[in-house]
Parts: C-alpha cells; structure tokens; sequence
C-alpha cells in the first residue's frame, strides 16, 4: 500500500474530525483554570492526542482479532461516548456551582489524573470506529495513521487551551486591573484646592 497525498490527507481530516470533542473539552478546562501553566496545558493536550492514538489502533486490532464482537459492539461507542461526556460536564458544571460558594481566594486545583484520564476515553472512544475503516491496512499503515491524527488533536487541543484560556481571563471578574492612575489628578486637585483657600482668604478679607 502506498502512502500518497490521498492517505495523508484523509488522515488529517480524520485527525480533526475526531478532535472535535477533545477541542471542546480543551476550551472548558481551559476557562476553569486559565491561569494553568504551559506543562499543564501540554498534559492535557498529550493525554488527549495518545487516546487518540491509541483508540484506532484498538479498532484495527480488535477488526483483526475478533471482528463480530466488534461489529456487534460498534453501535454503541457513541452512547458510550455520549453517557461519558454527559457525566464529564455535569461533574464540571456542579464543581463550578460548589467552587462558587467556596472562598474566593482559595487557590484553584489543577485538573486530577483521574478526570484527565476519563476525559481522554470519553473524547477518544469515537476513534474505535476508525479501526473498523482501515482494517485492511496492514499494521505500518494503520500506525502512521494514527499518528497523524494524534498530531492533528494535539495541535487542535492546543489552540483550544490557548482559547479558553483568554476567555477565562476576560470572564472572570477578578480580573479587572487597577484603574490607571490619571497623571493630572493630583495637579487638578492642587489647583482646585488652591482656587477654594483662596476664596476663603478673599472672603475673610472682606469680613
């Protein structure tokens, strides 16, 4: 099998189909916590290209392997991945309602293991399906395919965090600098303050 212009480009497209919700969810971690460092970001953009990675070549195995458990389990990945999704954002959402209850200056907590992992599944398992497109190519093929499509998430994640991130920063209110000091305050109110104590001093003259 040759690997033209035709089966990389398919490959990209695959690549950002299938970062859609992994985008999604980048933008929402990002908006959580934008004051996240890079290494974090990085993480959380890794996490989610490897499943990527690694979920159609789970598909491709498992079309080789066992081919009618497959089949007969493929209806439900997006079930799956809906019911995934679903529990991700209604645990974001609920944190979100608590954490705003909690005192404002507590520091943020950065995204767990746990949830990072669940969210790789949840936004990767659609890619099982790609397993079951490219069954007939052998495993070099399939390989390279895949990470096309782990470089296509990881860049599409990174823009997603760089996203929520300046959404965050421009939604949260605590955000609003300090008012820039005006440099001719203090000289208007010297004057002002100069024009009233010299109506006083008029005033007593006259007295």
């Amino acid at each position: 099998m040759t690997l033209g212009f035709a089966f990389f480009l398919n490959s990209v497209l695959f690549g950002v189909g299938l970062a859609m919700d992994a985008f999604s969810v980048s933008v929402a971690n990002a908006i959580a916590d934008p004051d996240m460092k890079f290494a974090q970001r990085l993480r959380i953009a890794g996490c989610f290209a490897l499943f990527q990675i690694l979920m159609p070549l789970l598909g491709w195995l498992c079309v080789r392997s066992i081919a009618e458990s497959f089949t007969a389990f493929q209806k439900f990945i997006p079930w799956i991945a809906l019911g995934l999704l679903l529990y991700i954002g209604g645990k974001m959402l609920l944190e979100g309602v608590r954490g705003g209850a909690e005192d404002e200056t507590e520091e943020k907590k950065s995204l767990g293991r746990g949830t990072l992992l669940l969210q790789g599944v949840a936004t990767s398992i659609d890619a099982l399906s790609v397993g079951f497109t490219i069954e007939e190519y052998p495993f070099s093929a399939a390989l390279t395919e895949s990470l096309i499509i782990g470089a296509v998430t990881l860049a599409i994640c990174l823009c997603g965090l760089f996203l929520g991130r300046t959404i965050g920063r421009k939604l949260d209110p605590h955000r609003a600098g300090p008012r820039r000091a005006d440099p001719h305050r203090h000289r208007r109110r010297d004057l002002s303050d100069g024009h009233f104590l010299n109506g006083n001093m008029k005033q007593a003259a006259f007295v």
